[in-house]
């Protein structure tokens, strides 16, 4: 690998900074909202049901997830709920939107060791206002040469980055907490995936199978990638 990499690109939530800690800390107050409904375990399952319907429409992303919220309140409700607490759950999602940027250990200390021998790139899923604020709260951007904040990451999406950056997929390194989302379409289209788990993973980017690849790459952290380029 270490001959072939020209490009590297990084996901942004949960690889460089943290992210689904805090989707989970405002499910759970979702779930305590409407806990007279539902048992709490039962809410999350009507939550997940209801991202999962919509996932086409809205995509990833806290406006998406706000939305959810207020549907699924409603139904469980049986169009009862009222708009006190439909107040409340705009409140979560705001509150959500406007948390500090927790960087990950080791990510600064990475990206400098690679800057200028290698062209870095984010490739993100999420809210394109939402993620644009977080990587300039970050203190990162300078490091990008090339930030692209994707509806979806199948392997059309890649394809499409890849001719965009004029990047052949042997050329092409990417590193990311999710097997499903950040390593299997690109190592499908012939590229590099190294996996930086993360300890919160959403159920939705879950991946039970152990991967074994000659082109992957299971890391123990963000800067053990050094060790192999």
């Amino acid at each position: 690998m270490k001959n072939h990499i020209k490009t590297i690109a990084f996901d942004a939530d949960d690889t460089l900074w943290v992210n689904e800690p805090y989707f989970q800390e405002a499910e759970k107050q979702f779930c305590q909202l409407l806990e007279n409904y539902l048992p709490q375990h039962s809410v999350s399952q009507e939550l997940y049901r209801t991202e999962m319907k919509n996932l086409h429409l809205y995509g990833y992303g806290v406006k998406g997830f706000v939305l959810c919220m207020i549907e699924t309140a409603s139904r469980i409700s049986n169009r009862t709920v009222s708009l006190e607490l439909i107040d409340r759950i705009i409140a979560i999602g705001q509150e959500l939107l406007q948390k500090p940027i927790e960087l990950l250990p080791g990510v600064p200390e990475t990206l400098e060791q690679l800057k200028g021998k290698y062209r870095l790139i984010v490739a993100t899923k999420g809210d394109l206002l939402d993620q644009e604020r977080k990587l300039k709260n970050s203190g990162l951007e300078s490091y990008f040469y090339h930030i692209e904040i994707m509806s979806d990451k199948k392997v059309s999406d890649y394809q499409k980055l890849l001719e965009h950056l004029d990047c052949k997929p042997e050329n092409f390194l990417m590193l990311g907490n999710s097997i499903k989302s950040d390593i299997l379409p690109v190592l499908e289209l012939g590229g590099y995936g190294g996996h930086i788990p993360y300890h919160v993973t959403w159920t939705h980017e879950q991946h039970e199978h152990n991967l074994k690849h000659d082109s992957f790459i299971e890391l123990n952290s963000i800067d053990s990638i050094l060790n192999y380029l």
